[in-house]
């Protein structure tokens, strides 16, 4: 029988007029919200582009009821379970599935959570590799898969990575390195050569030179695929450029939602534009993606490209997400206390 303290500690946003804040608060069960199947005593959540967002209020990310805890990622264990396939004991990672958004998040020492898209942590991981990898290395998965399953093999030629010191680019980098594929990292960061090298990188790109768009519908092309977090006119310019039956995977908007092309790529080279979801993408492929990087034979070295925080220091580091000063991913260390 696990015992739940009276109060527990929360990052709770709350708006009253035009007035957004978000404060560290005490919590009890009782303020929790009401439905989940799931009671989690959450050890670890992270810090993605979205969280930065939802707790700097720069985007529509909060979609729930004000007072709201975000964070879309947690990683913990089972406290209380109505759902057959969870018992307490287990332990779980939920990332995505409107964790952060439409449901109370990882920001809090305990959590009730719908189990829909929770899945059970993989025996030889810890809490804190998990949330290492959470939502951007699922993101950066499921782009590998999508690259893998459309065909690219690793000597069709170079695969672009944007956004390359991001959460998402970061492991993307990675991940595509370590199946075999020579890997261009795009960043406006170019002091990070050393860094993104280190990744696998085979090649830094200024990210400068995608600055003005596309030169022409279709260019001398470059890319065998493409890992996209920026969209707009960086992704428009990587579709001009991409070889013939090449694979782009977009992920991301950093650089803005708007997408001005031309179908002459779909129609004269066959390149493929794929969409990666990771948020409300089935719980086969959630587990799919746990079991390859749990088989990874470098699964701690995720944890080398995170640093760890407090709730105390989230609304400084969404800060930093917003004006583009991160490297790598942050990782929150929730529950002094979890199982």
């Amino acid at each position: 029988m696990y015992k739940v303290p009276e109060t527990f500690r929360a990052l709770v946003a709350d708006r009253n007029g035009d007035t957004f804040s978000t404060n560290i608060r005490s919590l009890n069960i009782a303020d929790l919200p009401a439905g989940g199947e799931l009671l989690v005593n959450v050890a670890f959540s992270s810090v993605n582009y979205k969280d930065a967002l939802a707790i700097s209020d720069s985007g529509p990310i909060i979609r729930g009821e004000f007072p709201f805890v975000p964070g879309i990622d947690l990683a913990g264990t089972v406290i209380e379970s109505s759902d057959d396939r969870f018992h307490p004991g287990d332990r779980i990672i939920g990332t995505g599935g409107g964790l952060g958004e439409t449901a109370w998040g990882g920001y809090s020492e305990y959590q009730r959570i719908s189990s829909r898209w929770i899945v059970h942590l993989p025996r030889q991981m810890t809490f804190e590799e998990a949330m290492a990898i959470g939502t951007a290395g699922v993101t950066a998965m499921l782009s590998l898969l999508t690259i893998q399953e459309q065909g690219v093999e690793t000597d069709s030629g170079e695969i672009l990575v944007t956004g390359a010191t991001g959460g998402v680019g970061s492991i993307a980098v990675k991940l595509l390195s370590e199946a075999g594929y020579r890997v261009v990292a795009c960043t406006g960061k170019m002091e990070e050569e050393k860094y993104l090298r280190s990744l696998g990188a085979t090649r830094i790109m200024n990210r400068r030179e995608y600055d003005s768009g596309p030169i022409r519908p279709m260019a001398r092309a470059r890319w065998a695929g493409a890992v996209d977090n920026a969209g707009s006119t960086f992704l428009a310019r990587i579709l001009s450029e991409t070889d013939r039956h090449g694979v782009v995977a977009s992920c991301g908007l950093a650089a803005g939602s708007d997408l001005n092309t031309t179908v002459f790529p779909f129609i004269l080279r066959g390149v493929r534009l794929i969409g990666i979801d990771s948020n409300t993408c089935p719980v086969a492929l959630r587990e799919k993606v746990w079991r390859r990087f749990a088989e990874s034979e470098n699964l701690a070295h995720f944890s080398d490209l995170s640093t760890v925080v407090t709730l105390e220091e989230l609304q400084a580091l969404s800060k930093q997400f917003m004006d583009g000063r991160i490297r790598g991913r942050y990782i929150v260390r929730v529950s002094g206390n979890a199982m």
